[in-house]
């Protein structure tokens, strides 16, 4: 149950990113914003741990703030990767592609403090 609530918790999170962040597009409908958020989904369980080892001494030297620039580069990889597969979502750049990956961030986290599936023990 946990993964289906992480996978439509990841789906609000770029519906959000997609209604507030100019630069970001999706095709209308329930089904290509599912897709992009199991994509993402993909790419931040396979791609982003390597990165984040592979910058490891960049995260430390800038406490951490590189992982802002990571998790912008699996947005735009998302977004490539959905292209790829026919699904029409766009990122325009770097900067709606950052201001994407923190409004997905705060979105998926506040889902779950407010839904209850970030607390340990359940």
């Amino acid at each position: 149950m946990s993964l289906l609530f992480r996978w439509l918790v990841a789906a609000l999170g770029v519906w959000a990113a997609v209604r507030l962040v100019p630069g970001i597009r999706i095709e209308e409908g329930l089904g290509p914003l599912l897709l992009v958020a199991l994509i993402l989904g993909g790419v931040n369980a396979i791609v982003r741990p390597i990165l984040t080892f592979l910058a490891c001494g960049v995260i430390f030297l800038t406490l951490g703030l590189f992982l802002l620039v990571i998790n912008a580069a699996m947005l735009l990889l998302a977004a490539e990767i959905s292209q790829l597969f026919g699904i029409d979502f766009a990122v325009d750049g770097f900067w709606p592609a950052l201001l994407g990956s923190l409004v997905i961030s705060l979105v998926t986290w506040l889902a779950s403090v407010v839904l209850g599936e970030g607390r340990p023990g359940r």
